[in-house]
């Protein structure tokens, strides 16, 4: 995963004071990155679109 073109999101449900905020890149081909926004340069977790829905759709039912 090459992340130089990401172009990164930040959750709608993140703090607005600026912290807990996650960011997302589902622009990368085949893979959905995801990182901390207080740490751009830090670790980035890479999931498979599949994957990354399956997420998403449980965390919104929970």
């Amino acid at each position: 995963m090459d992340p130089s073109s990401a172009r990164w999101k930040k959750s709608t449900k993140s703090n607005t004071a600026g912290g807990e905020c996650v960011e997302v890149a589902d622009n990368l081909p085949g893979v959905v990155a995801v990182r901390d926004s207080k740490d751009p340069s830090g670790p980035i977790l890479g999931f498979t679109p599949q994957t990354w829905r399956s997420f998403v759709e449980f965390a919104k039912q929970h």
